[in-house]
């Protein structure tokens, strides 16, 4: 018997307008050069984790549990070595240069940059942004919201230099505001709830070298997240000095329940490590409990399950630009991240866009989303996510604050069908609510 391929579940079971499947077939037919060049660079990353994994000899005993003290762990420290070798990309043969902290007690990704940042500045140091103000979380990290235990607590200065246009390193302002008491230099490489671009791995190169120029001793931290995996290229292969992500993003591949990573200089790694334990201790303590399967396979999976992610993002890009939305990455751009970030000019429209991506949910679908205040941001904010991790923005998400031009953050999807349904669920609860011109899906 042949199969009736009306027997099964398609798009349009879950409740969407046959307009608005057509139009997603209608923009997915016409990113096959752009999923292509995705699939490769997936490829390539995905042989370099595995490499890295061969070369120091993952093994069955590295998922065995440790508890208390978690002295001799070996599954944490071949981990540790994994990534490394997969973020330093082999160019450290003799390890002397770089070194990872990658473990579960780092709570999330702001948790990790405090850490790096905490640990490596000192009382009269200046930390420096020349890419503009930082993700929001940081701003209490660093003192521009007055916080207990920020930086500038503890007489730690900063100083920013804002893109031009959101787009282009000030070059002159930079050269300018690097003095002698810059210690270290921050670089985020994704945009968090900003206006301005995403950076390439290239154009951090540049700014890294122009810094370095003039003065070559200063550190270089820079905020990966959100970025592992969408290059060829990881920011240590250019001149970063360290990296620091969360494991419930790219690199979690959607496995790890927890966890934040820093890879660079093994005297800056070395510096956190006696920050998130104790001076004395290092390293060579934090229990890894069960989670060191997890955290393997998920870096294993990872180059994958953020090409998934990036096609979600491209698909999403296209579709709203042809509904009259600025969206960013448009589609003339080099993607650096898996965001996508999409002007929807109302508060209707945000709202609606929102309950789309819940609804596509394998968990907690159900779920209406509302807008609600939320520790370390100005303004409301809402969120949708329906995560099998809490928080988990490797998982598809979207969430944006509740002010003009009500710009969302799509984010995430572990797999592409999935990722393709909540881009279309937005779609149709916007189409539901005419929050789009609808003769422009024909």
């Amino acid at each position: 018997m042949g199969i009736d391929e009306n027997n099964f579940l398609d798009y349009k079971s879950f409740g969407i307008d046959e307009n608005v499947i057509s139009f997603g077939k209608l923009v997915e037919g016409s990113l096959t050069e752009r999923f292509d060049a995705i699939e490769s660079i997936a490829e390539k990353n995905s042989l370099k984790v595995l490499y890295a994994m061969q070369k120091n000899r993952v093994s069955t005993e590295c998922f065995s549990m440790s508890t208390g003290y978690g002295y001799n762990d070996y599954g944490r420290d071949t981990l540790e070595k994994v990534y490394r070798d997969v973020f330093s990309e082999f160019q450290d043969p003799d390890k002397e240069k770089y070194d990872a902290l990658v473990r579960p007690q780092i709570t999330c990704g702001t948790h990790a940059l405090a850490l790096a940042l905490i640990s490596n500045l000192r009382p009269g140091d200046e930390l420096f942004s020349p890419v503009g103000q930082p993700y929001d979380t940081l701003l209490n990290v660093i003192g521009i919201n007055p916080s207990k235990g920020s930086l500038m607590e503890y007489g730690i200065s900063y100083s920013e230099s804002p893109l031009i246009d959101g787009r282009y390193f000030d070059f002159e302002d930079i050269k300018q505001k690097l003095n002698e008491k810059t210690a270290l230099v921050t670089i985020q490489r994704s945009r968090g709830y900003a206006a301005r671009k995403t950076l390439t791995v290239d154009e951090i190169g540049q700014l890294i070298s122009f810094i370095k120029g003039i003065k070559p001793d200063v550190k270089i931290m820079v905020d990966n997240c959100y970025g592992e995996f969408t290059e060829l290229h990881e920011p240590l292969f250019v001149g970063a000095d360290l990296l620091v992500g969360s494991l419930i993003k790219n690199p979690g591949g959607g496995l790890a329940p927890v966890g934040g990573y820093l890879v660079g200089r093994k005297d800056m790694i070395e510096n956190a490590a006696f920050r998130l334990t104790s001076p004395g201790l290092g390293k060579e303590v934090g229990a890894s409990l069960d989670m060191t399967r997890s955290f393997m396979q998920g870096f294993f999976l990872s180059p994958e399950i953020t090409k998934n992610a990036m096609k979600t993002a491209v698909f999403a890009g296209n579709c709203f630009s042809r509904l009259g939305f600025h969206v960013s990455p448009d589609d003339n751009e080099q993607r650096s991240d898996i965001i996508e970030s999409i002007d929807l000019k109302t508060r209707e429209a945000l709202i609606a866009f929102c309950e789309g991506i819940q609804a596509a949910a394998p968990v907690d679908s159900f779920v209406i989303p509302e807008p609600s205040y939320m520790p370390g941001y100005a303004d409301d904010v809402i969120m949708a996510a329906g995560a099998f991790v809490q928080g988990s923005s490797i998982e598809l998400s979207a969430d944006g604050p509740l002010r003009d031009p009500f710009r969302v953050f799509l984010q995430g999807g572990l797999t592409w069908p999935q990722g393709k349904l909540g881009v279309l669920m937005a779609l149709q609860k916007m189409y539901e609510r005419d929050l789009y011109d609808k003769s422009l899906l024909c």
